[in-house]
């Protein structure tokens, strides 16, 4: 049964989540921010759409983040490219939990972290980098998501469908762990999800 997911129910959750960290120091560091909202009534998590111009991974579903910067650390990084790419300037006391680290196919380990904005109104992306800016509520994305075969990995491709689309992994995979702890109360394990062979460069 999903639970509303507010403020203080994700940051109790997020506490006595197990999260397990990627020690990778072999591959380059990165951070996602897992941004919550107050929209429409309800809590709503912040997904962007890359630029078309981008010349990686353009045009996909993403959560706003990047590669740390030299010296910074995850949180840090994580709420610069939430500021960088959205507008949003969130406090580090506004950072609510962790989420497991993913390593990606391109080489980078992604550790995504929770933060919560409140009541923003409407939020344009930066031009160079975002295409579009949504608050999707969580009762959208706490769904079951799809699993297709690859001939390229014996691990599952995971697919959350969004707006008529789907959304692939690293944003896929972190996205559905995000859901089982703050909406269920459910620990889920997905660094296993594969990304589909597009998204492997």
């Amino acid at each position: 049964m999903t639970v509303a997911a507010d403020r203080a129910t994700v940051a109790e959750r997020l506490r006595g989540f197990p999260r397990r960290e990627a020690r990778r120091p072999d591959l380059k560091q990165a951070a996602v921010a897992l941004c919550l909202t107050e929209h429409a009534g309800g809590t709503a998590l912040v997904i962007t759409r890359r630029a078309a111009r981008l010349r990686s991974h353009a045009g996909q579903w993403a959560l706003p983040g990047g590669r740390l910067d030299p010296g910074e650390d995850a949180v840090g990084g994580a709420l610069r490219e939430l500021n960088e790419e959205v507008g949003l300037d969130i406090a580090a006391t506004d950072v609510l939990g962790l989420l497991d680290d993913y390593v990606t196919r391109s080489g980078y380990v992604m550790t995504p972290v929770v933060c919560w904005a409140g009541d923003v109104g409407e939020l344009v992306g930066a031009e160079s980098e975002v295409h579009s800016v949504f608050q999707v509520p969580l009762s959208d994305l706490d769904v079951e998501p799809r699993f297709i075969r690859i001939p390229e990995s014996d691990a599952p491709v995971i697919q959350l469908p969004l707006l008529g689309r789907y959304v692939h992994a690293p944003t896929a995979a972190i996205v559905h762990q995000f859901c089982r702890i703050a909406c269920r109360g459910l620990v889920s394990r997905v660094a296993h999800l594969e990304q589909p062979v597009f998204a492997w460069k």
